[in-house]
């Protein structure tokens, strides 16, 4: 899993080398009190690359947190230093008081910038780890902490494929009851009574990632709930189980209180350790089982949004049809068009030149196939949420020529 390294930077050096320039030698603390590098010798170290002002940032400080303090707790040699990619001091200062390790001092922009080039980081959150002896170990320290907690530690590439083996082997044998039973618990709860999950083996399970505070989940969830009440009518052998990903069980209950489906118990634990198999990244999150007990598909929002009750029962069968019918009918779709919520003429796009996954800019729920999209600034909306502007509709005399050519090659006109 790990990216492949340049060899300056997999040639590695002591730590003391790689995280001290010129006479510089010490990082700050949160407090902003000195730590000597050599502190740092013969530990497994994670280089956080991050900012104050990216929400991505500010999401997984807290996850790797976590981790670290936990690490901290088992006893092993694994420290991290916050190399800043804030705007000015004060944002530094900010952001890393949030954060229990060591920082580059915010004024070695010197230091900061033979990091940041050093690793190639293009983008951030960024967690290079690196062995005791300063050898580059992992690019990908962000993912690994996602999907494997504290064991991903020691991040060598011989852990991380231990660990990946394992993965495969417990998704191999995967059982409904082995993802939703836990510490003994073998039931679900349908608002106030308990149903034992050998009720719902054998049957389509929905798990519903959502949480109360998070406005788009509310949105899908009322779209959720009228396709799963159409679902019920015509088959018994569906089922949504809500797992919370709410931070009090008071939030919990009231967002489950407006679900017709049943709902794993308020557990912090047991929705971290479902988040973490399924490498649920955001919510609402949507992922399928099948009657077998295995894992049909994680892109149940997105099959919901584009084919609504009709993706049921979610099979690659099913949404082959699907698809070959979205195909077909996009034969005849104008290749261009204007829409009266954007300024700049609109070009049909499908899967594979652009139409998804995507977050569709008129009703901001995801989007997934065939799609209008702006081929100058990336506007891009679902077909059914076109509005076209009288008159324009399907001209491709107000685009230039190179775009008519483009649209029509994207879109397999």
């Amino acid at each position: 899993m790990g990216s492949p390294a340049s060899s300056s930077a997999a040639s590695g050096g002591s730590i003391s080398s790689i995280l001290s320039l010129g006479n510089r030698d010490f990082l700050i603390s949160p407090s902003g009190s000195k730590v000597s590098v050599e502190e740092l010798e013969g530990k497994t170290i994670g280089l956080y690359f991050g900012a104050n002002w990216y929400a991505k940032c500010e999401k997984f400080t807290p996850l790797l947190t976590e981790v670290y303090q936990k690490l901290k707790e088992q006893g092993t040699e694994f420290e991290v230093v916050f190399v800043s990619c804030d705007e000015d001091q004060s944002s530094f200062e900010q952001f890393h008081g949030t954060m229990p390790w060591v920082a580059i001092p915010f004024g070695d922009l010197q230091s900061r910038k033979i990091l940041n080039q050093r690793y190639d980081i293009e983008g951030i959150p960024s967690l290079v780890i690196l062995s005791p002896n300063g050898q580059l170990l992992q690019t990908n320290g962000v993912e690994l902490i996602r999907r494997y907690g504290s064991q991903a530690f020691p991040f060598t590439p011989s852990s991380i494929r231990e660990l990946i083996a394992e993965e495969k082997a417990n998704h191999d044998s995967q059982t409904l009851e082995k993802l939703l039973a836990t510490n003994g618990r073998d039931y679900v709860i349908d608002h106030g009574k308990q149903v034992p999950i050998s009720n719902l083996v054998g049957k389509t399970i929905g798990l519903f990632f959502s949480a109360l505070s998070y406005p788009p989940c509310a949105k899908f969830t009322s779209r959720l709930a009228s396709i799963y009440r159409n679902l019920r009518e015509k088959h018994d052998q569906f089922e949504i189980v809500f797992v919370s990903v709410d931070k009090d069980e008071s939030s919990y209950s009231q967002c489950f209180s407006e679900m017709p489906w049943i709902a794993l118990p308020y557990n912090v634990e047991s929705t971290k350790l479902l988040s973490r198999y399924f490498d649920v990244q955001g919510i609402p999150t949507l992922i399928i089982i099948g009657p077998d007990g295995k894992t049909l598909t994680k892109e149940g929002r997105n099959l919901i949004n584009l084919h609504l009750e009709m993706a049921y029962p979610f099979t690659e069968e099913r949404l082959k049809l699907l698809r070959e019918k979205m195909d077909e009918e996009a034969k005849n779709y104008p290749s261009s068009l204007n829409h009266a919520g954007h300024r700049h003429a609109l070009n049909l796009v499908s899967e594979n030149s652009g139409g998804g996954p995507f977050i569709c800019c008129e009703c901001e729920e995801q989007g997934l196939g065939w799609a209008y999209q702006c081929l100058g600034c990336g506007y891009e909306i679902h077909r059914k949420c076109v509005r076209e502007v009288e008159g324009k509709g399907t001209s491709e005399n107000s685009l230039p020529a190179s775009d008519i050519s483009f649209a029509k090659s994207s879109s397999g006109l």
